[in-house]
């Protein structure tokens, strides 16, 4: 099963763990690392380290794309790059050793009309030479952009009869869910943004998920945080948890947990427990780091369909609900 990802904000993610962040310091590294970053790229990180093909769709500028396929390529993935004329964005994390991450990301580079096409020309291409059975759509739009543009992708997609997993959120989410992508990966204030209100407990986000699902999507896997992860789609709604020892970072690890979830078929009680499996092992990871089959422990998962509604949505060690 081949998934397609398109990634059109990607980066360089560099990490470095730190034993505290003091303001206007110099601060020393215990160690640091660089990743491909992007919540698409990531995606096919995912699923090329659970040792399925995938294909990345991606703009590339300057030494930083150059060396962003180059990492990707390592990873056993395939790159679809389009060359554009803005370099490719560098982001920073400092990790402390409490699990807290503070992040500076980059804005990307400008996206013309010329690139925009090429994009999508790329990804209709990939499509077809892949016989893909899963698109992702993932990540921010970068400049250039305009909010409607993952709709059309999400389109063109089922038109040609792939499935379609969206993770984006803002104006970009809303527009896209009237082309009815198959799933949407909101986490836990993505979701309360697009429905307008804040989510306090369970039983807020199930009918969040709920209203997203009577505004298009086909389901919705939604990532709590500390609470768990909630799936609401045509078969009903369950509830996955699974325990976490220590938090070393949260980047990338929504990301794993839609890679588990297509790969283990994107529907019902044995794709979410992929997913929670996934995204368990990649917050206690380094960086953006990909969990493979070794990390993954889907016995410690627990799935049910007795939702705990009363429970409240846990922050996460950054104090935010996600």
């Amino acid at each position: 099963m081949t998934v397609l990802t398109i990634t059109p904000n990607p980066s360089l993610d560099r990490t470095y763990e730190i034993s505290g962040l003091g303001r206007g310091a110099v601060l020393r590294a215990g160690s640091d690392r660089v990743d491909p970053g992007g919540k698409g790229v990531n995606v096919s990180r995912a699923v090329a380290a659970a040792g399925h093909p995938t294909v990345a769709v991606l703009p590339l500028g300057g030494p930083e794309g150059a060396l962003l396929a180059q990492l990707l390529g390592g990873l056993g993935v395939a790159v679809a790059g389009v060359p554009v004329s803005g370099s490719t964005r560098v982001n920073v994390a400092l990790a402390e050793p409490d699990g807290t991450l503070t992040k500076v990301n980059a804005a990307g580079p400008d996206i013309g009309a010329a690139e925009s096409q090429a994009l999508l020309d790329t990804l209709a291409a990939e499509a077809a030479r892949s016989r893909a059975r899963w698109l992702v759509c993932s990540g921010s739009l970068p400049r250039g952009l305009s909010p409607e543009w993952y709709a059309a992708v999400v389109s063109r997609a089922r038109e040609n009869g792939v499935q379609v997993a969206l993770d984006t959120s803002g104006p970009a989410l809303a527009a896209a869910l009237s082309a009815r992508p198959d799933v949407v990966k909101p986490n836990a204030e993505e979701l309360a943004e697009v429905v307008g209100r804040t989510l306090v407990t369970v039983a807020d986000a199930v009918k969040a998920a709920d209203e997203v699902r009577a505004a298009g999507a086909g389901a919705v896997l939604a990532s709590l945080g500390a609470t768990g992860q909630l799936l609401v789609d045509s078969t009903g709604t369950y509830f996955g948890t699974a325990p976490v020892t220590t938090v070393r970072s949260d980047v990338g690890a929504g990301d794993a947990s839609l890679a588990g979830f297509l790969t283990a078929g994107g529907a019902r009680a044995r794709a979410l427990v992929s997913a929670v499996a996934h995204g368990a092992a990649a917050v206690q990871l380094p960086g953006s780091q990909m969990p493979g089959p070794d990390d993954i422990r889907p016995e410690a998962v627990t799935v049910t369909t007795d939702v705990p509604l009363d429970l409240p949505l846990l922050p996460d060690v950054n104090g935010a609900v996600r």
